[in-house]
């Protein structure tokens, strides 16, 4: 019996990584296209939505979104997220309809196929790197300019699976309080389950998201970002131990 279990989740893994490829190979002419001006950018996005539709699809997954309250087509936001998984990109951007940009690590950028429209599309970090982090915020800026919204998955990476919740970095809410634009706190329940980063794990079923009441920041200052953030964690905390009742 363990030996089927094991040979499923080996297939189920490849088949994760056949789905994230085969659609890139299918549209890269457009993507292609769609990348080669910046204002091109809500076409690429919608693409990459289409993207993520298939291999939630395909591999099983069943998500169900509530809202406490809906962003505004006109306006750019923080989107932030607890990160277990490597489904966490695909439901992000089936969540959220606002075009919005990733901030993530540069080492994603050496996944073959991913890692070429990661590069030229996300504001790349070197976590090492405190100049790197620094050029954040400007490149942050200038994408803000275009009327687009930033995601960024606050703890920094994956924690270990016993973390139910890791410490959120101050960054994404010192670019919130400096920019003066909403925080949108995001649960993913179900996430680690469907497919952590735990090899032998996985299977089809229902991810769960709640997307919370946004906090405001219009009349914050930098010295509020500890507390924000604290209370960014709280929310989506709170929200992970409703979920597991």
């Amino acid at each position: 019996m363990k030996f089927f279990k094991y040979l499923f989740w080996i297939l189920y893994r490849i088949w994760f990584y056949i789905l994230v490829a085969m659609p890139i190979l299918i549209m890269f002419p457009i993507l292609l296209i769609s990348i080669l001006k910046e204002s091109w950018y809500p076409f690429f996005f919608k693409l990459a939505r289409i993207w993520a539709k298939i291999i939630l699809i395909g591999m099983g997954f069943n998500w169900k979104i509530e809202s406490e309250q809906t962003p505004e087509k006109s306006k750019s936001y923080m989107f932030i997220a607890n990160h277990t998984s490597m489904t966490d990109i695909m439901l992000m951007l089936v969540s959220v309809k606002n075009p919005f940009v990733f901030v993530g690590k540069k080492e994603l950028t050496k996944i073959p196929l991913f890692g070429f429209f990661y590069k030229r599309t996300c504001i790349l970090v070197d976590r090492s790197s405190e100049k790197s982090r620094k050029a954040v915020f400007l490149r942050a800026q200038k994408r803000l300019k275009t009327g687009v919204s930033i995601c960024i998955f606050p703890e920094g990476g994956v924690p270990e699976e016993h973390i139910v919740l890791d410490e959120f970095k101050d960054g994404a809410f010192r670019l919130a309080i400096n920019h003066h634009i909403p925080i949108v706190p995001i649960t993913f329940a179900d996430n680690k389950k469907r497919l952590s980063y735990t090899f032998f794990s996985g299977s089809p079923g229902i991810m769960r998201v709640k997307i919370h009441d946004f906090l405001l920041t219009d009349n914050l200052k930098v010295e509020d970002t500890k507390a924000l953030n604290k209370k960014a964690w709280n929310i989506i905390f709170k929200q992970l131990q409703t979920f597991n009742e």
